[in-house]
């Protein structure tokens, strides 16, 4: 008897022991329930347009922070129909049903395996706020924390959370997601069986998925149907329909492809901590660029065009707007997936503007007079020819003619007024940085676009015109603390001008006629541009709100059929313009009221007396041409040739004092006297700003001292230096 007593008190002892230590392991066990309305932590937010549209929806987050849907806005339906199938006394329990955890057991016992698990949608909450491995000890510790769950929340804010984050197949998590994924559609236009298919497919996403096995998915949906109706939760009619009814699964996907945009919108937003980041894009704007340039790529196929871009900026507030690809999203278009927009291209002479304002900025007028005669310039070691691209010369013609109709002599000219280097400091004040080289490699090529850009880049230097001089860069991120780093480019004035003259159709006839594609129905400043054998053709343009830029060409930098500017690009900026400006009230370019308007002769820029054909034009205040001639001054002269570094070789088949080289200075009037200084010695003096020279094998370095009329002493050049080589 004693050994009976001493037995039991052992196993009461035991027993105690036992369940103090398991009490004491499922304390440790135990851990803290967050709030439900909190987030966590965010790896990747959602990007929202302008007007709170959706971007992009990201699967990547712990919890469905995007699509959410609030309690009482689930269909009751839905509600009831999740209840029964997952939790049928949810409204009933503490947090455990242990009347369904004994049935289950019971079951699993019976078929020797675990055909049932009981866990109510209060433990389902838990188990996604805390995973754990799926074992009998994880059911335990998961019993405790789902009670402690129901102590501090009501049993809506639970149901809520569930509906929320339930996970269902592709990452979507929560039946507002997917809703939208199975079928494309809210939830409070689904039908009767589509609303039951969310509740079964929460049981078994991997293998319930009306996309994959729409079979049994229905087979599921009847059974549930079937209680439902027994419970009285669906009618007769309701259950008919479910019976005749089939699935029509359909997939949700982004109707505009924004890809490009936002990547670069999460670059800018990198380090917050918002679900959300609002952008500037416009879904609006975005579609119908996409659907402008796509069009304009597939009409111009035969031509060997496959790629393009479009940037739309409202540079009022400076707000990227649109950031087309061509054929985005296409699965059978070539390198749609590079970015064209930030991609570095030759930009043609849609850097003409800036060289010319910057000119202006120096004492030129749109009236002043540059010869456009055939020029052939030193460049690196060898002579360059330029030409315009109708091969045709026109004489002096006024700055505005020069610009509006897109010549390359008058550009080169105008660098070299304003110099290489000062012109490439004004680009990188623009934002223009990818020209990062050099001012010598570029030479004076840069005026024509011999560098590299983006059309991001571009753009955004259009805008300092359009926004009256002043630089800012474009923002794609909204932000109510933003403070925009700005600085004056060019003055007011300077700006006007250059959107009078890239506005001026009759400025631009001599190269493109009457150039109807260029003439908007409202004033747009609009510049084209073509690189090298047709790899690169550019428009880009602005009116009183929308600075819009298009490129078109091939990723593989593969060569156009005779695509320009104006017969490609222009086409795509046209219509993009007429859809910004679509139903809304039109403006003019902003003109400074600086600028005073006078007449002048057409045949030499003078100011009119009333004895020539004259035309208005507009100037600064204070740089009136007066009646001096308006031809430009290049100030200080400088060898055209030979250029700095010019390597030349002697001819063994052509006798030595028959070869020669011609000295050559830039223009310059009322020369009396050329000194040329060879190595430090006075070679020869002329009347003219040119001297033949006998080719001398060596190193040398040469210098021009220049006499005018009237002046107390010369105007020296720059020393180049160049080589003469033996013939082999």
């Amino acid at each position: 008897m004693r050994s009976i007593k001493r037995y039991a008190l052992a196993a009461f002892g035991l027993t105690l022991l036992m369940a103090l230590a398991i009490g004491l392991m499922t304390r440790a066990a135990l851990r803290p329930l967050p709030d439900l309305a909190a987030t966590g932590h965010i790896r990747k937010p959602q990007l929202l347009d302008r007007r709170g549209r959706p971007i992009t929806t990201t699967y990547e987050n712990q919890w469905n922070l995007h699509e959410t849907v609030p309690f009482h806005q689930v269909p009751e339906l839905l509600r009831t129909a999740l209840i029964l199938s997952e939790d049928k006394r949810f409204f009933t329990h503490g947090g455990v049903d242990w009347r369904a955890r004994l049935s289950a057991c019971r079951q699993n016992l019976v078929a020797l395996r675990a055909v049932r698990g009981a866990s109510t949608i209060t433990e389902q909450v838990v188990r996604l706020i805390h995973p754990r491995p799926r074992t009998i000890w994880s059911r335990w510790v998961e019993g405790f924390e789902a009670r402690r769950l129901e102590a501090r929340h009501a049993k809506a804010a639970i149901l809520e959370f569930y509906l929320n984050q339930v996970p269902y197949a592709a990452q979507r998590r929560g039946v507002l997601q997917a809703a939208r994924y199975y079928f494309d559609r809210d939830l409070d236009t689904l039908g009767v069986k589509e609303t039951l298919a969310l509740a079964v497919m929460v049981r078994a996403p991997a293998r319930l998925n009306v996309h994959k096995s729409p079979e049994a998915v229905d087979r599921a949906v009847r059974r549930l149907a079937a209680r439902m109706a027994e419970a009285g939760c669906l009618s007769e009619t309701q259950l008919a329909a479910i019976a005749i009814d089939r699935f029509t699964p359909a997939r949700s996907d982004h109707p505009v492809d924004a890809g490009h945009f936002s990547r670069f919108a999460y670059e800018q937003a990198a380090g917050g901590t918002a679900a959300a980041v609002h952008t500037t894009l416009d879904l609006d704007v975005q579609r119908a660029g996409q659907q402008i340039l796509d069009q304009l790529l597939k009409s111009l196929r035969t031509r060997g065009v496959r790629n393009g871009a479009v940037l739309v900026v409202d540079h009022r507030s400076n707000a990227v707007i649109a950031w087309v690809v061509g054929n985005a999203g296409k699965p059978d278009a070539q390198a749609n997936a590079v970015d064209a927009v930030r991609t570095r291209r030759q930009p043609g002479s849609t850097l003409k503007p800036f060289v010319y304002a910057l000119a202006i900025s120096r004492e030129w007028t749109p009236a002043t007079l540059i010869d456009d005669s055939p020029l052939s310039e030193s460049v690196g070691s060898g002579i360059h020819t330029y030409h315009n691209y109708s091969r045709i010369h026109y004489g002096q013609v006024s700055l505005r003619d020069a610009l509006a109709n897109s010549l390359n002599i008058p550009a080169v000219r105008a660098i070299q007024y304003v110099g290489i280097t000062d012109f490439l400091g004004t680009l990188h004040a623009l934002g223009i940085d990818s020209l990062d080289r050099h001012p010598d490699v570029y030479g004076d090529g840069l005026a024509l676009g011999n560098g590299e850009i983006t059309l991001f880049e571009l753009v955004q230097a259009y805008a300092v015109l359009a926004r009256g001089g002043v630089f800012a860069p474009l923002k794609v991120v909204q932000s109510p603390m933003e403070r925009q780093s700005e600085r004056r480019v060019f003055s007011e004035a300077v700006a006007s001008l250059m959107g009078n003259m890239l506005s001026d159709p009759d400025a631009r006839r001599l190269e493109f006629g009457e150039g109807v594609i260029l003439n908007m129905p409202v004033q747009t400043a609009v510049k084209t541009g073509t690189s090298s054998d047709y790899r690169d053709a550019w428009a880009v343009g602005y009116n009183f709100q929308y600075t819009v830029g298009v490129w078109l060409g091939n990723m593989d930098n593969r060569p156009m059929e005779d695509v320009t500017g104006s017969t490609g690009p222009a086409l795509a900026l046209r219509s993009v313009f007429a859809e910004l400006t679509r139903g809304k009230e039109m403006a003019p370019l902003h003109f400074s009221r600086r600028l005073v308007s006078r007449p002048v002769c057409i045949e030499n820029g003078l100011l009119a007396n009333g004895a020539c054909d004259s035309r208005e034009e507009w100037f600064l205040p204070g740089n009136l041409p007066a009646h001096s001639a308006g031809t430009a001054d290049h100030s200080r002269p400088r060898i055209r040739r030979p250029g700095n570094g010019l390597r030349m070789s002697l001819d063994p088949r052509i006798p030595d004092d028959l070869e020669a080289f011609e000295f050559q200075l830039s223009e310059k009037e009322n020369i009396d006297r050329v000194d040329w200084i060879l190595n430090g010695r006075l070679l020869a003096s002329t009347a003219e700003p040119n001297y033949l020279w006998l080719l001398e094998k060596g190193e040398h370095s040469l210098q021009a001292a220049v006499w005018l009329s009237g002046a107390q002493g010369p105007l020296e050049t720059e020393v180049v230096r160049f080589m003469v080589k033996g013939g082999s």
